[in-house]
């Protein structure tokens, strides 16, 4: 049973990875709330079940695998096409950040899976839906990247560096697949998720002390950006990084 009251169908068709809860769930929400199809992607079959159960069946589909499997790619955007026909949208959200300390001790090999989960399947999957159906059609490629892409990021270098290859692989989809395909990313703060729990969690009140607004984000707050940046409003915008970080980065200045 739906959470959400559908709204009329808008035609588009979007594909989210890692979207079976936290941010990628709160942009599933956001796309379906204004009448699109989604195919939401996800680790555990369980999990992307419930998604598609809350978000709505009738709408919404789920390929369970990790990102960085070329051979899921393959069926997630395969999947997508045999259910509705195209795919308008591809938001890539699947990340990891498995390590936490300074990067002068960090594996080497752990580095290298941070890289695989989360650059080197964007560029499948957006490849793929370059392929399936935007390189004659158009779209729009939104790509998650977050503020420890845009600065240095202390005891989380190897996420920090795999978001700011993020950032320089939508300027590079947004400048080879114009003008077809828009291509932008979003670079959010600390939001509310079980990914980012371990940045808040028991300090909650604290953490949020730091940002001029007050508060921490949660999904909305981005699914609410991604889809500004797949809309119509946003058809003059392309290379572009939203930062969304409830004014954070204010308090960089000086004085």
């Amino acid at each position: 049973m739906t959470s959400v009251e559908l709204p009329e169908l808008s035609g588009k068709v979007a594909l989210i990875t890692g979207a079976s809860r936290g941010i990628g769930y709160g942009i599933a929400e956001a796309l379906v709330a204004r009448g699109d199809r989604v195919c939401i992607t996800g680790r555990g079959e369980d999990a992307l079940k419930e998604a598609v159960d809350k978000l709505g069946a009738d709408r919404v589909i789920g390929v369970a695998g990790k990102a960085h499997d070329e051979a899921h790619q393959a069926q997630a955007v395969e999947r997508t096409m045999e259910a509705f026909g195209r795919v308008d949208f591809l938001v890539n959200n699947a990340g990891t950040n498995p390590v936490f300390g300074p990067i002068a001790d960090l594996d080497l090999n752990v580095a290298r899976k941070v890289f695989e989960t989360n650059v080197v399947s964007a560029l499948g999957f957006a490849q793929r839906t370059w392929h399936a159906w935007q390189k004659d059609n158009g779209g729009a490629i939104v790509n998650i990247a977050s503020v420890a892409g845009v600065s240095a990021s202390p005891f989380i270098g190897a996420y920090g560096i795999s978001k700011a290859a993020m950032i320089n692989l939508t300027l590079q989809l947004a400048h080879e697949f114009s003008p077809k395909v828009r291509a932008n990313a979003i670079a959010p703060a600390v939001v509310k998720t079980r990914f980012a729990q371990a940045l808040y969690e028991g300090r909650e009140a604290e953490a949020a002390s730091a940002y001029p607004l007050g508060r921490l984000g949660v999904p909305s707050d981005i699914g609410g950006a991604a889809a500004f940046l797949t809309s119509e409003q946003s058809d003059w915008i392309t290379g572009q990084t939203l930062v969304v970080d409830g004014g954070i980065f204010l308090n960089a200045g000086v004085g």
